[in-house]
Order: C-alpha cells, then structure tokens, then sequence
C-alpha cells in the first residue's frame, strides 16, 4: 500500500464523506484541506513529512491564498498562512 493510502486509512475518520473505494483517489488538494481544517497537530506533522514542505505549501497557497472562496476555516487559514510564510517563503504559487 502506498505511503499516502496507508497515511489516508490510518486517519479514516477525517475522510468520512468519501467512500472505502475512492480513498485512494483522494486528491493532494484535499488531503491537505481536510488535514488542515480538522487533524490534530501530529497529522499534520505527518502531512509535511508525506508530501514535503514546499509541497504542502504551495497546495495550501493554490487552494487558500488570493482567492475569494475557500473552504478552510478563518482561524486556519490565517495561521497556516503565516506558518509557511515563515517556513517555507519561496513556495507560493
């Protein structure tokens, strides 16, 4: 099983609106999302180590930043914001 199902089935709960069968096709996008929004501070500790910091930052900066809608919570988006603005600068998209 690959790195990214396994780390998916490991945190099922996060990803109850999608069925057994389509967990593999999980979108990076929505991996980090859900992630984001809703795991505790080691899930995303384990989201970083998965998919690489810069990695994770310019999914976070595609889906979140300069864009009138999105679909993380205000509080996470402002500290995710400013965690990869200092962590990770060059990886805007």
């Amino acid at each position: 099983m690959p790195a990214k199902e396994a780390y998916i089935r490991h945190r099922r709960p996060l990803f109850w609106s999608v069925s057994d069968d389509k967990l593999p096709n999980i979108s990076d996008e929505l991996l980090v999302e859900t992630v984001l929004n809703f795991g505790t501070l080691d899930d995303v500790r384990e989201l970083i180590q998965l998919l690489g910091l810069p990695r994770t930052a310019a999914i976070f900066y595609k889906t979140a930043v300069n864009r009138s809608r999105h679909n993380y919570f205000p509080e996470v988006a402002n500290f995710f914001r400013l965690y990869f603005n200092r962590h990770a600068p060059g990886n805007t998209v």
